[in-house]
């Protein structure tokens, strides 16, 4: 049985259109229907807005926290994996073969994978630079993260398919239990029904669809 998915309508915007200021993403829609289905606890609010036009899939992350953690150990996957961040998961099928993985902290660091089921990651294989730019900023209140990803991109990857795309978005939170040791809070759009926390499982991914 097809599972009933979610839905996040991405607006279309003027390619004339200066990217990133206030006015631009004025245009799009704002998602803030996220939960933490495995903590009893409260979590900083989060949104999430995305455009596109017929070249680029636009996207922004406002969290709004300014207790930040960022593993500083260096620029490895493993310490970008430790630091808090935003995520979108991209899947070609409902078999979740292959899915594709952009994690990015606060700092603007990139992890970014290729997943089969079961945690199978190819960490070698990345999202080529032409197509992906990312960046980051802060202030008082929040961080934002927010990027751009070609369309071609993401046809050549088999994601776009009669103007949806199947996604996951989640925020991963670092808090503080003593001086060495932070434990996380995992945050998703679509609850996955887990009983432990999992976002690489199929239930976990909602639909995009581009509105022309």
């Amino acid at each position: 049985m097809s599972q009933i998915l979610k839905e996040y309508q991405v607006n279309f915007i003027e390619k004339k259109t200066p990217y990133f200021d206030e006015s631009f993403w004025k245009k799009a829609n704002c998602l803030t229907d996220f939960c933490s289905p495995w903590e009893k606890g409260e979590f900083s609010k989060i949104e999430f807005r995305g455009l596109w036009n017929l070249e680029t899939l636009f996207f922004k992350f406002s969290v709004f926290d300014t207790d930040v953690y960022i593993d500083t150990t260096d620029e490895s996957f493993k310490s970008i994996s430790k630091s808090d961040r935003v995520e979108l998961f991209f899947r070609t099928n409902q078999d979740i073969n292959p899915y594709y993985c952009l994690e990015m902290d606060s700092a603007a660091r990139i992890m970014d994978f290729k997943a089969f089921p079961n945690k199978n990651f190819d960490v070698v294989w990345k999202w080529p630079k032409t197509d992906l730019q990312v960046r980051s900023s802060n202030d008082t209140t929040s961080f934002s993260v927010e990027g751009q990803i070609s369309l071609k991109s993401l046809k050549a990857l088999d994601l776009i398919k009669n103007d949806t795309l199947e996604v996951g978005v989640f925020r991963a939170k670092f808090n503080r239990i003593n001086d060495l040791q932070y434990k996380p809070t995992w945050i998703t759009w679509v609850d996955p029904e887990t009983a432990d926390p999992n976002f690489h499982i199929a239930s976990s991914f909602g639909r995009f669809i581009l509105i022309k």
